[in-house]
């Protein structure tokens, strides 16, 4: 028995081992095998060097992971395909089980050096060595890729914006004698194409157009594809938050213009508004994007308002500054008026202490001093008057200082007035347009 028990393992063995292919035969092994034996990849695989390689290309957009506005770069996530022609890797199906499309390592064949001419960092995609290829020698290569990217981007309509930023693939060492580009499907099909973008984030794609040129430089001339992607912003969340209460701050400064002008209840008013704008400027600085080439429309309007308010606050301090001075001076003179009178009125006793003498009759006495009384009277008659004119010509210059601040508070209410409407005129045709695209 233990000898028998070796023999039936090995029998055991030889027969499983009839019942599975082996790997040598398998059609998929010795197609494989036949394919690459004798292959090159450091060659062009064509058989007259003479045509061109021609790659073709496709897009598709699939997200938009962020725009950066300060430093202009934009972070897309995108579905990339590059099909083209490989003369040394076509068979015959029939001889290979039918055998029609098989994959092999990217690593093992000759491959296009298509790179992106807006990259600005590191490539992030997920690895993926193996490439499509059927029986007429077609290479499909998928490569979904996360493309940082240089952009010029725009804030001047924000939050109504549009950006237009392009992806431009050109093969880097080969030209259009070698490698010539395509396109794997009609423009406008890739140009109206977003079956597959992730339209839930703050950015929405409108279209990728695409253009076919020959780039010339001293190294040659090189077939590149440009495909430009146009996306806009969904505004909603920075109308309700940034817009609506900006405007509803320029309105309680505009109401501000109802109070007097020499009112020092305008004064506390207004700074209280300034205090609102300048927090509600703090916090639009965290949301509204900063570009070093321009500023937003919304910003230049918000920070001109800011201006008309710093101006009619240092008007109203001043008016206020000037009517106090008048006042105190208005106040002052009658009191000096009726101060020199009782300094008259002494001085006009003691020179007549000295002269009364016996020698003088009572009725001369009486005469002299109702003489002095009417004289001092009329002294004091006189300062009255001449306090009276003076107060009046202040009052009167008081009067034309303020008719002139009327006018000039008019004058900038009218002009706050227009700065408004235009805000919001501009802020609802960028609406329009954007809304029209």
């Amino acid at each position: 028995m233990a000898l028998l028990r070796p023999c039936i393992l090995v029998a055991a063995t030889g027969i499983l081992a009839t019942g599975l292919p082996h790997l040598k035969d398998s059609a998929l092994h010795h197609l494989t095998k036949q394919l690459l034996q004798q292959y090159h990849k450091e060659v062009r695989p064509v058989h007259n060097w003479v045509e061109p390689t021609t790659v073709y290309l496709d897009l598709f957009v699939y997200a938009v992971l962020d725009v950066d506005i300060q430093n202009q770069k934009l972070k897309t996530s995108v579905w990339y395909c590059e099909v083209w022609s490989d003369e040394f890797l076509s068979w015959n199906a029939s001889m290979f089980d039918e055998i029609r499309e098989i994959s092999l390592p990217l690593s093992t064949i000759w491959a296009p050096d298509i790179i992106i001419n807006e990259f600005v960092d590191t490539e992030r995609s997920p690895d993926l060595p193996y490439v499509y290829v059927n029986s007429s020698g077609t290479i499909k290569n998928y490569k979904p890729i996360q493309v940082v990217s240089a952009c010029s981007l725009q804030t001047y309509a924000f939050p109504f914006d549009i950006q237009n930023c392009s992806l431009t693939f050109n093969s880097i060492l080969h030209t259009v004698e070698d490698v010539d580009l395509g396109f794997l499907q009609n423009r406008e099909d890739i140009k109206h194409d977003q079956k597959s973008f992730l339209n839930d984030s703050e950015w929405e794609l409108l279209s990728v157009s695409s253009t076919y040129n020959i780039l010339q430089n001293s190294a040659g001339d090189f077939a590149q594809i440009q495909f430009n992607v146009v996306i806009r912003r969904r505004p909603l969340a920075y109308v309700v938050s940034l817009l609506i209460p900006s405007i509803f701050l320029m309105l309680m400064d505009l109401g501000s213009f109802y109070l007097p002008p020499n009112c020092r209840a305008r004064i506390i008013f207004k700074t209280s508004v300034l205090v609102g704008y300048t927090v509600f400027r703090v916090n639009m600085a965290n949301e509204v994007p900063r570009s070093a080439g321009g500023t937003s429309l919304i910003g230049v309007f918000f920070t001109v308002c800011m201006a008309f308010l710093v101006l009619s606050l240092s008007k109203s301090i001043l008016l206020v500054q000037f009517l106090h001075n008048e006042q105190c001076s208005g106040r002052e003179q009658p009191l000096l008026c009726l101060q020199r009178g009782a300094d008259a009125e002494g001085s006009g006793v003691d020179p007549r202490a000295p002269c009364a003498g016996g020698t003088e009759s009572p009725v001369y006495q009486e005469h002299q001093a109702q003489t002095g009384a009417l004289k001092e009277v009329w002294s004091q008659l006189r300062s009255i008057n001449n306090s009276l004119q003076t107060q009046d010509q202040v009052d009167q210059q008081e009067a034309e200082w303020l008719a002139l601040l009327y006018r000039f508070d008019q004058l900038l209410f009218r002009s706050y007035l227009a700065m408004l409407g235009l805000y919001t005129i501009t802020l609802c045709s960028l609406w329009v347009l954007w809304s029209g695209l």
